[in-house]
């Protein structure tokens, strides 16, 4: 579980930070009203309140905008969820959040104030002003207080979720396993390596592109003596484009190339490419009986080494995580839990009676069918997020992007 600590604003709220609402009622806001009220559930003695779970769900709601009964209901039957399960599957994710917590406090794990403050005073230093910075607090319905407290326990999640990463080396079966799952998702990668130059220097981009076609040039020298991108001393190498994220312009230039082939010059934000593709995957393929192909891979060699550091890490992650499963589930059978039941007039109550799914979309008596998101969404999103979390920013900022191993090299993003 990867910290949200670098996301925006609302991406935290976003994640069901129990501060985030787009209403005065959030709880803990310096406007508490109550939305339901009461209590929803106990964990050990510490109550998880039902306004807490209802703007959740609200929030949740307003995201995907259900917010109107009927794609409400729509969306509860194609997802093989009632109003009951669903705030079930919310209380749930906080119960295991309390336990996460009560672990930590008993690890002696905490979070240090200086760090947390970085954190803060990385991202109101996004802001123009003081006045644009609180704002945003205001827009995502959490006080400068709530958002550090939010980071606070996002480091401590963090680090008390390291303590069961696994140190045992997965086996050559699981790593083969792992080989097979990645090979259909890196099939088509491609390798490959740039010169950049500035934006008003064509005319020297246009004069080694020429050298280079006729051979009069080593592309990996080449890259050396004129590239302004921080892959030069590596020959301009940026590594595979399945394991990074290229501009736009980049990325479709490099699709156009095979092995070993040179683009024309390539113009994207950060100046003027000359892209070479230094190698591509294809992992050998088998055909079933319906006709569907798929990857073959019968051993880890046949992947390239940094994609055979993913499937290792892959592996280990799983481990990680069974490890970390392993303890909640032995604290849940543990601990005293009491989920109470649903208040009738929460906002998000509604009579199921009325829709139904087909083909898995639901159907009112109209007809009309709703797009769906399904059970697993709702479950596990309080508020730690996933590894990797597609929306977190990444350091660096602007014309900066990751090479092959993960690093930061200009000219790409």
């Amino acid at each position: 579980m990867k910290s949200a600590c670098v996301l925006g604003l609302s991406a935290v709220c976003a994640l069901g930070v129990a501060g985030c609402s787009n209403s005065s009622t959030a709880p803990g806001s310096s406007n508490d009203g109550s939305v339901s009220g009461g209590v929803a559930a106990t964990v050990n003695g510490e109550p998880i309140s039902e306004d807490l779970v209802t703007n959740y769900i609200e929030s949740l709601r307003a995201q995907y905008g259900l917010t109107d009964e009927g794609s409400w209901g729509q969306y509860l039957a194609a997802s093989s969820l009632t109003p009951e399960s669903l705030r079930e599957n919310i209380i749930n994710s906080y119960v295991e959040l309390e336990l996460m917590e009560e672990g930590a406090a008993a690890a002696g794990i905490v979070a240090d104030d200086a760090t947390v403050q970085g954190y803060v005073d990385s991202m109101k230093s996004n802001y123009d002003s003081d006045e644009k910075w609180q704002e945003a607090l205001a827009g995502a319905g959490m006080t400068e207080d709530e958002y550090r407290q939010e980071i606070a326990r996002q480091l401590v999640s963090q680090e008390f979720t390291a303590t069961f990463e696994s140190t045992e080396e997965p086996t050559d079966e699981e790593m083969l396993q792992y080989a097979q799952m990645y090979s259909s998702m890196f099939n088509g990668a491609k390798r490959s390596s740039h010169i950049l130059f500035s934006a008003d220097d064509e005319a020297t981009a246009r004069e080694v592109l020429e050298r280079l076609q006729s051979g009069e040039l080593d592309f990996a020298e080449a890259a050396q003596t004129y590239s302004q991108d921080g892959s030069a001393s590596n020959g301009g190498d940026v590594g595979w484009d399945k394991l990074s994220n290229f501009v736009t312009e980049y990325q479709t230039a490099l699709d156009g190339l095979g092995k070993g082939e040179l683009s024309d010059l390539v113009v994207s934000q950060f100046g003027i490419h000359i892209i070479k593709c230094t190698d591509t995957f294809e992992p050998a393929t088998t055909t079933a009986d319906d006709g569907t192909v798929s990857a073959n891979i019968t051993s880890v060699s046949e992947l390239p080494e940094e994609f055979q550091e993913v499937v290792k890490t892959a592996a280990k992650n799983q481990k990680s995580t069974e490890n970390y499963q392993a303890w909640l589930t032995s604290e849940r059978e543990s601990a005293d839990i009491v989920i109470n039941p649903m208040p009738e007039d929460v906002p998000y109550n509604v009579d199921m009676s009325q829709y139904s799914a087909t083909n898995g979309l639901a159907t009112e008596d109209n007809g009309t069918v709703d797009e769906t998101i399904t059970e697993d969404e709702t479950q596990g999103t309080v508020p730690e997020g996933g590894e990797g979390a597609d929306d977190a920013q990444t350091e660096g900022g602007e014309g900066e992007g990751q090479d092959g191993e993960g690093q930061q090299t200009e000219g790409t993003e």
